[in-house]
C-alpha cells in the first residue's frame, strides 16, 4: 500500500482537458431492472460457463460463453474450446485456431450460480504454449520449489477512467486538489468511485478469488485491492481473474480500468502491483536470516527483474520508478525496514518479529503475475541449485 503526507504542485503540469472527460459509455445507461427480469429465468438445469484468457498483447483479457448440460463439480469437468486466435493478436488467419485448456474455475458473480467462470491456458495449433501463457513456465517453477510453500500476496493498483480517458470525476476542465486526502479518504470530495471499488469487492468473495482487502489510494480516482496469501501458481491464477472481475464491473458501470503504471504525468503517485513474499523457513522463528538472504539475491539480479515486471521490458515501469512518489529508481536497488521508497521493504512488524515476509515494489500495476512469481521463486530459491 502508499501512504503520503506530501502535498503536490502537479496539477499544473499537466494540460487542461478541452472536453467533459467525466463520461460512461451508453450502455452503463441501460435499465439493469429490464435485465434482471430476464437473468431471473430458470436455466432449464444447464450450466453457462465462461472460459477466459490472456490475448495476444499479454494484458488484454478475452471471454466467451458455452453451455453445459449440468454443473460441473471440477475442472475436470470443463472441457476444452477453440477460439479464432487470429483476432485476438495470437494466430495468422490462415492456421487461426487455437486451444482453451481450462486451469481455474470460479463462480460466476453475474449470471449467478450454478454458472462459472474458468481461466484458461492457450496453446497453439501445435499443443505448445502460446507466446503469451506464460502461466506454463510459472508452474513449471513452483512445482521445483513447491517444498517451501512459497506464499505471495499482490496489491494491484489500478486508476478509474471516464470512456474517453480522463481520470473518472475530475473536474472537466481543471483539476483537482493537490495529493494528500485521498489515501484511505472519505467524503465526496476524496473517493471517486467508491460503488465501483465495493461492487468489485463483492464480486472477487462471490466467485472465490482470495481478496484479502482494498483501499483508496494516493492519487484520486486510484484504488487498490490486494489478493492474497495464495501458494505457488495459484498466485497469478487469482490476480488474473480478479482483473477480468474488475473490467467486467467497470463495463456495466461505463468507465475504465486502467493498469497503466502512471497514468497521469506530473506530481502524481503511478501504479504499482507490490508483490509479498514468504517461505515457510521465512515465516518460522528466526526467519529474518532468510529473509535476508533472499534480498541479497535479489539484488543481484534487479536489472533481470526490472526487465519483466512490467509488460514493454521495463519501459512501462520508467515512467514510474523515478525515486519520486514513494517509489526507488529504477536504476537502483535498495532494501530498508517500513521504507516505501526502497526497491524492497520489510515491514516494521517482520522486523521486530524477525520473521515473515517481504515486500517487493518494483512490480508494475499492468506486470504479468506469472511472469513477476516466477522470477521470485527462481531469484530466492533455485539461484544456487542452477548456479545462475
Amino acid at each position: 500500500m502508499l501512504i503520503s503526507t506530501k502535498t503536490c504542485s502537479g496539477p499544473a503540469q499537466l494540460p487542461a482537458p478541452t472536453v467533459n472527460m467525466a463520461s460512461a459509455s451508453s450502455s452503463s445507461h441501460l435499465s439493469k431492472v429490464v435485465r434482471q427480469k430476464y437473468m431471473s429465468l430458470p436455466q432449464g438445469g444447464k450450466c453457462q460457463v465462461t472460459y477466459i484468457w490472456v490475448d495476444g498483447t499479454g494484458e488484454g483479457l478475452r471471454n466467451k460463453t458455452k453451455t453445459l448440460d449440468a454443473e460441473p463439480a471440477g475442472i475436470e469437468d470443463i472441457p476444452e474450446w477453440n477460439f479464432d486466435g487470429s483476432s485476438t493478436s495470437q494466430s495468422e488467419g490462415s492456421n487461426s485456431d487455437m486451444y482453451l485448456v481450462p486451469i481455474s474455475m470460479f463462480r460466476d458473480p453475474f449470471t449467478l450460480d450454478p454458472n462459472k467462470l474458468v481461466l484458461c491456458e492457450v496453446l497453439k495449433y501445435n499443443s505448445l504454449p502460446a507466446e503469451t501463457n506464460r502461466r506454463h513456465r510459472c508452474n513449471e517453477v513452483m512445482e521445483k520449489v513447491k517444498e517451501h510453500s512459497l506464499w505471495f500476496g499482490m496489491e494491484q493498483e489500478y486508476t478509474l477512467l471516464g470512456i474517453d480517458g480522463h481520470p473518472f470525476s475530475w473536474p472537466p476542465n481543471g483539476f483537482p486538489a493537490p495529493q494528500g486526502p485521498y489515501y484511505c479518504g472519505v467524503g465526496a470530495n476524496c473517493a471517486y468511485g467508491r460503488d465501483i471499488m465495493e461492487s468489485h469487492y463483492k464480486t472477487c468473495l462471490y466467485a472465490g478469488v482470495k481478496i484479502c482487502g482494498t483501499n483508496a489510494e494516493v492519487m484520486p480516482s486510484q484504488w487498490e485491492y490486494q489478493v492474497g496469501p495464495c501458494e505457488g501458481i495459484e498466485m497469478g491464477d487469482h490476480l488474473w481473474v480478479s482483473r477480468f472481475l474488475l473490467h467486467r464491473v467497470c463495463e456495466d458501470f461505463g468507465v475504465l480500468a486502467t493498469l497503466d503504471p502512471k497514468p497521469i504525468n506530473g506530481d502524481w503517485n503511478g501504479s504499482g502491483c507490490h508483490t509479498n513474499v514468504s517461505t515457510k523457513q521465512m515465516r518460522e522463528e528466526g526467519g529474518l536470516l532468510h529473509i535476508e538472504a533472499a534480498i541479497e539475491k535479489l539484488s543481484k539480479h534487479h536489472q533481470e527483474h526490472i526487465s519483466v515486471y512490467d509488460l514493454n521490458n521495463g519501459q512501462d515501469n520508467a515512467r514510474r520508478l523515478t525515486g519520486l512518489h514513494e517509489t526507488a529508481n529504477i536504476r537502483d536497488f535498495s532494501a530498508g525496514v517500513a521504507n516505501r521508497g526502497a526497491s524492497i521493504r520489510i515491514p516494521r512488524q517482520v522486523g521486530k518479529d524477525k520473521r515473515g515476509y517481504f515486500e517487493d515494489r518494483r512490480p508494475a500495476a499492468n506486470c504479468d503475475p506469472y511472469m513477476v512469481t516466477a522470477a521470485i521463486a527462481e531469484t530466492c530459491l533455485l539461484e544456487s541449485e542452477d548456479g545462475e
